[in-house]
């Protein structure tokens, strides 16, 4: 079995094909990247392009919220050159407010489906890298100590028994929670949705911060279910933590991950460099090397067996254009505000 540092190294050489001979670091320039996926991928990301094309990459972490806040307060100013990953919504409202600039990659015909579609709502000013459906992560211990069944649709978070054993995150400030929000609405029409919302809103003991904090909770017997993207699991599975996961079988959403380059870049060439390494089969493979199992963007990327099969899952027809605007995003959390988060449990 190859050992963690051999499959990098592996993944490096095959990233240095990718991009070509390396230029010297003096000639290379630098790059300002805002990255919105785990710690572990921007870090491998961000040093294998450093260090196979010379070019310093001064990176900064930021959740997709927090990324698209900091472009619209530096938009007379820009520091950054390019935003890499976090769910796609963010990307798109940047899109909107005209943070970010057209680039129709040649890379695109490579693509899922998917990823095209969201370069293509996006007037070419984003692209998809990965996708994720959500769902439901749960503890299979606790689970059986509780002598409860593991939730398997969306109804099934109303049971009563539930009561205090499910965490989900604030749509304030998690793209996970607004896809929720947003899918709900579309699968069950707006006032079912929230009124399957506040019925859910009772079995709830926490809205958390993050969109990962409710599956981390869950890994550790903190509460019994999360509503979270199924493929931040197989992560939690690796270090032994009992969690399991399923999707609803009314139907459910998808992020999608997305790339942009920011208006206003100082070093634009660095950054499309980046952006069309980041489209190869070569630096997707980063993620699951990073224990991240979203499907990557790129057909030819090589799979890992952890990643959601996308084929056995049902998937609504999410419409990203409507619902990754702006004033529609406004709305929609004003209104989950002040329907279901300020009602008493």
């Amino acid at each position: 079995m190859k050992t963690t540092k051999a499959i990098l190294h592996a993944l490096g050489a095959a990233a240095l094909l990718a991009l070509g001979t390396p230029a010297s670091a003096q000639d290379a320039g630098s790059l300002n990247l805002i990255c919105s996926v785990q710690d572990e991928w921007c870090t491998l990301m961000t040093t294998t392009f450093s260090k196979t094309t010379g070019i310093k990459v001064n990176m900064v972490k930021r959740g997709s919220g927090e990324a698209l806040a900091q472009l619209i307060a530096e938009r007379a100013n820009p520091k950054l050159d390019i935003w890499f990953g976090g769910t796609g919504d963010p990307h798109l409202q940047a899109a909107e407010l005209d943070l970010t600039v057209e680039y129709k990659s040649p890379s695109l015909p490579q693509l899922h489906g998917w990823a095209q579609a969201q370069a293509e709502q996006s007037g070419w000013r984003t692209v998809g890298v990965y996708s994720g459906p959500l769902g439901f992560g749960f503890n299979t211990e606790l689970l059986a100590k509780r002598k409860l069944t593991a939730p398997k649709c969306w109804k099934d978070l109303l049971d009563p028994s539930l009561k205090g054993e499910i965490q989900v995150a604030n749509p304030n400030s998690s793209g996970t929670a607004y896809t929720m929000v947003a899918t709900l609405v579309q699968l069950m029409g707006e006032d079912k949705a929230f009124e399957y919302m506040k019925g859910l809103h009772k079995n709830v003991s926490q809205y958390t911060r993050s969109g990962t904090g409710p599956i981390k909770a869950v890994a550790r017997g903190e509460t019994t279910v999360s509503i979270s993207f199924v493929h931040d699991a197989p992560g939690e599975q690796m270090q032994g933590f009992p969690i399991a996961t399923a999707t609803p079988c009314e139907g459910t959403g998808a992020e999608i991950g997305s790339m942009s380059l920011v208006k206003g870049s100082r070093n634009l060439a660095n950054a499309k460099k980046f952006y069309e390494w980041a489209l190869t089969p070569a630096a997707q493979q980063f993620a699951a090397a990073a224990k991240q199992f979203q499907l990557p963007s790129n057909k030819a990327a090589q799979l890992d067996a952890r990643i959601p099969d996308f084929k056995k899952i049902k998937f609504i027809a999410y419409d990203y254009a409507k619902y990754g605007k702006t004033a529609e995003r406004k709305r929609l959390i004003e209104r989950w505000e002040r329907d279901v988060n300020s009602q008493p449990r």
